[in-house]
């Protein structure tokens, strides 16, 4: 057994979190900041698209359960990669669709899987989800660790995110814990 480390922002962490929680190999999907320039950012500012940060979820996983490839392939299940700096309603570089790599082997499957994704033309729109190398990882606020289990009926997880779940379990019902 060996513990990894994969950071994915894919829009708003709260998704992206509540499913990498469920795939079984996974320790631990935190939601979190990464890519800018501001120490010790905090989520109104954040929000403000100033900082460089993207909101990102960083997981732990046990590459004997479950390898970065397959992680990969749920993040793209989990987003549109094809809409740069948003997903939805939610506008801003912070919503950036982006693989932070921990070494050059994350790096090169990371490009692997999108030129795989884009020769299997899955999307209608190019692939936009940037490949850029990890950096400090700050934790956000613990309102935010769980929101969606926490939060099922607050009207952005009940419309947005509780779809998208419904449908994750379905498709990797294979995957998960």
């Amino acid at each position: 057994m060996s513990t990894q480390i994969a950071t994915f922002g894919a829009g708003c962490f709260w998704c992206l979190e509540a499913a990498l929680n469920e795939v079984s190999g996974v320790h631990a999907a935190i939601s979190g900041y990464m890519g800018g320039h501001t120490l010790n950012p905090d989520y109104q500012s954040i929000c403000t698209g100033e900082t460089g940060h993207a909101e990102v979820v960083q997981v732990s996983y046990d590459d004997s359960q479950i390898s970065f490839k397959q992680l990969c392939q749920l993040f793209f299940s989990l987003h549109n990669p094809t809409q740069l700096n948003r997903q939805g309603n939610d506008v801003g570089t912070q919503y950036r669709s982006v693989i932070f790599s921990h070494n050059a082997e994350q790096a090169a499957e990371a490009a692997a899987i999108i030129s795989e994704l884009e020769q299997q033309q899955l999307f209608e729109q190019p692939i936009v989800t940037e490949i850029s190398p990890a950096s400090v990882f700050y934790p956000a606020e613990s309102y935010h660790q769980g929101y969606y289990l926490q939060n099922p009926q607050q009207g952005y997880c009940h419309w947005v995110i509780s779809p998208k779940m419904s449908k994750f379990r379905s498709q990797f019902q294979h995957l998960l814990k």
